[in-house]
């Protein structure tokens, strides 16, 4: 049993590493003798979608594609699945285990443990234990977002994809063509940049706000993809922390902690109200609703417009 699935593996890895264009899954049960021989369509679907998974536990890189007519194909490229070797020193193979050691989430525990065993083959010290706890801080990242794991695939394969999003000014969501470049996590938040197709210019979408399924297009993209290090710099400015000017605002006493830890200036007004005087930059307004009544902008008089768009969008919505 153990050498005819190891074969079928095989052959399945072959046909997906080999062709040129995405194959659907009646050419592969086609080309694939163990596929011809499954007694029926729901038990050759079950154990393709095994094999598949186990490939890509194994590490091949393995693309799906929907073509004009919304059948899926799957192909394994080959740039995506060709490696340098790879040669650790006892630092770096720590530090990548440590990074392992980030996702908490079920979906991605799976494939930590699976990198840390390659990093067991590539260096990593056995007296060095990645999930021993070393001080009284441990890394997280939190991912709520169930658009997160397709997002994460689509940034890997460099494949479009469509999406309902729902912009903070907006009473309904409305379709985004996107070209996905990176996932950055800022201040708790997920955000995706890319490519937006149908405004023809770079966008940062919060991925709270993504409503639906993500669903992919097999097509490719159009926009040269910039340095990493460009859209981090993005993300940072879309998300509000690049700023240029200064914004006045009453806060409720015993309220508002984020925004008294990037005030530059606090003054008591008494009957339960402080002034403070924080930096202004794009996204502030977004940030400032999310205190509610606790929050009054006192100026300038552009950014309490804005706040106000953004109230009378969601008691609206």
């Amino acid at each position: 049993m153990a050498i005819a699935k190891a074969e079928r593996l095989m052959n399945l890895a072959l046909c997906l590493l080999g062709t040129r264009r995405p194959l659907s899954k009646r050419e592969l049960r086609e080309s694939i003798e163990a596929y011809l021989e499954a007694g029926s369509d729901d038990s050759f679907n079950r154990m393709f979608e095994r094999d598949k998974d186990d490939l890509r536990e194994l590490g091949l890189v393995i693309a799906t594609v929907e073509n004009l007519d919304g059948e899926v194909g799957y192909l394994a490229r080959r740039d995506s699945n060709s490696l340098p070797p790879i040669t650790l020193d006892a630092e770096e193979a720590a530090a990548l285990g440590l990074a392992a050691k980030v996702w908490q989430q079920a979906r991605l525990a799976g494939a930590a443990s699976g990198a840390l065993q390659k990093l067991r083959a590539a260096g990593l010290p056995e007296d060095v234990d990645p999930y021993e706890a070393h001080g009284a801080l441990e890394p997280r990242i939190p991912v709520h977002e169930a658009a997160f794991e397709p997002l994460m695939l689509a940034c890997r394969d460099r494949r479009p994809v469509v999406f309902e999003y729902r912009k903070a000014t907006a009473a309904r969501p409305e379709p985004r063509h996107v070209e996905p470049w990176a996932l950055e996590c800022w201040r708790g938040h997920w955000y995706l940049a890319g490519w937006d197709r149908d405004r023809g210019a770079e966008r940062v979408f919060r991925l709270s706000r993504i409503t639906g399924k993500v669903r992919s297009r097999g097509a490719a993209f159009t926009a040269e993809i910039p340095d990493v290090v460009t859209v981090r710099e993005t993300v940072a400015s879309w998300a509000g922390e690049t700023a240029d000017r200064s914004a006045l605002i009453r806060l409720r006493a015993d309220a508002g902690y984020p925004l008294r830890a990037r005030a530059t200036a606090v003054r008591e007004l008494g009957d339960g109200w402080d002034e403070l005087e924080i930096p202004y930059g794009h996204g502030l307004d977004a940030w400032l609703v999310e205190f509610g009544p606790d929050v009054v902008v006192l100026g300038p008089a552009e950014l309490k417009a804005d706040v106000v768009d953004r109230l009378r969008a969601v008691a609206k919505g």
